[in-house]
């Protein structure tokens, strides 16, 4: 039985993915967890801290556990973890006993809280992995319809309503651009974030003696993991964990965005865009016509959900003196669920920007839709070099309420303006009133996105 919908047999692949599931499950946190106590075990005995092959012994019985020849018994854990509040000693006592003689060795020097951030951070690594090769499918994906409709002229709208054409192009690279510092964000992100943590009970290594034992093992077991080495215990500080919950809950903001583009897009008033087209995908069950945008939807759910638990991430930096479990229990909750969150709403977007259906049809009637007045601004700044702006702007505004009242094209009005139509003439007139004409350094700004792809 699951609560919640990551986890769930009817829901789970809406919300989320398998691949990431694996990644955050409880399994995968436990075998990494064995894992760190093997790579630390290891550490110590290279240096001569703890015998040879008691870490050798120590390593093997991990191993057991992480390729599932010996798994845990989880009915143990789950019992003695509700007993102790945290399931690490638990598990070293599980180990121990497999390792026999060698036990006695497990954990040398370490704390709870270090072997369960470490087995976390190994979940960062391959969850960001999960996620930066998501980002760069989209960004593929939108990179092909900025350049295919680099030149589709549609209409833009601020307010909701008309303001002035633009491209398709333009809009999918504006999405793209997001994307693009997104990635950016993670090259930056993953230095901080993937950091071995190991410091004992208050930090300080102290259980590892006055000389340089602790601070080698740190560097050892960073090396064995394949961690940075950080200059200093964190496990007080979690910028680095809230700022990695952060970049999730902005992916999904820019997400949304284009998921609510294409939602509204997509109206029947619309007809710009649609969800790729998959028999019976989005069907209502009243109404046969209804192609409901499903991806969209999902997208934007998973982005709020994102914004949640970028605010638990935030409490949880809230973490009093050298120890705070209450702080640092949020995470166990933001952390998994975020890194699901966005694997689903990724994947949905992946999804979406590769198979969106573009219907320039729908873009060529909304700009005709007002008969010009929206290139309105085209002929005021084609006048106003003649006139003076000011002048210009208050003759086609009178014009364009001219036209709204009579609902004629904006062009036939103007035309009998002998103030307009006589410093324009006819040609360049007609010229300014297509609203083709009028698109800007849209297409030369598509260029610059796509530049060296």
């Amino acid at each position: 039985m699951t609560i919640g919908m990551l986890q769930s047999t009817v829901f789970g692949d809406l919300f989320g993915t398998a691949a990431m599931r694996e990644v955050f499950g409880e399994p995968t946190l436990f075998r990494n967890c064995a894992i760190v106590e093997a790579a630390l075990a290891r550490a110590q005995g290279r240096l001569g801290i703890i015998p040879d092959d008691a870490a050798a012994a120590i390593s093997q019985v991990a191993d057991a556990v992480v390729d599932g020849s010996a798994p845990l018994d989880f009915e143990r854990l789950k019992r003695e973890t509700a007993n102790v509040g945290f399931p690490i000693l638990p598990l070293v006592r599980q180990l121990a006993d497999r390792a026999g003689e060698a036990g006695r060795w497990l954990h040398w020097g370490a704390t709870t809280q270090d072997i369960l951030d470490s087995a976390m951070v190994l979940q960062l690594r391959d969850g960001l992995a999960l996620i930066e090769s998501d980002i760069d499918a989209l960004r593929g994906n939108l990179a092909a319809l900025a350049k295919k409709h680099r030149d589709t002229p549609m209409p833009g709208r601020t307010f909701f309503q008309q303001a002035l054409p633009i491209t398709f192009g333009y809009k999918a690279a504006v999405w793209l651009s997001a994307f693009d510092r997104h990635a950016a964000r993670l090259a930056e992100l993953k230095p901080r974030a993937l950091q071995a943590q190991f410091g004992g009970a208050v930090g300080t290594l102290s259980s590892l003696g006055e000389g340089d034992a602790g601070l080698r093992t740190l560097g050892e077991l960073a090396r064995e993991l394949g961690l940075a080495e950080p200059s200093i215990t964190w496990h007080v500080a979690r910028d680095t964990i809230a700022e990695t919950v952060q970049f999730l809950a902005l992916l999904g903001g820019s997400l949304a965005k284009v998921a609510d583009d294409v939602m509204l897009m997509s109206a029947t008033e619309f007809g710009e865009a649609g969800e790729p087209f998959v028999a019976g995908r989005g069907a209502s069950s009243t109404m046969p016509q209804k192609c409901n945008p499903i991806s969209c939807g999902l997208i934007i759910a998973a982005a709020r959900a994102l914004r949640q638990h970028a605010g638990l991430a935030l409490d949880a930096m809230v973490n009093s003196f050298e120890r705070n479990a209450a702080a640092w229990q949020l995470e166990w909750i933001a952390v998994p669920e975020a890194f699901g969150y966005a694997a689903g709403a990724l994947h949905q977007g992946v999804f979406l920007a590769g198979g969106l259906i573009v219907e320039t049809s729908g873009m060529e009637k909304n700009l005709a839709l007002t008969h010009g007045l929206i290139v309105a601004e085209a002929v005021m700044m084609g006048l106003a070099p003649q006139i003076g702006r000011n002048e210009a702007h208050d003759l086609v505004y009178d014009a364009c309420r001219a036209a709204i009242e009579s609902n004629r094209p904006l062009y036939e009005v103007l035309a009998e303006q002998k103030d307009i139509v006589g410093p324009l003439g006819d040609t360049r007139l007609r010229a300014l009133t297509n609203p083709a004409n009028y698109i800007g350094a849209a297409p030369a700004m598509v260029d610059r996105v796509l530049a060296g792809r």
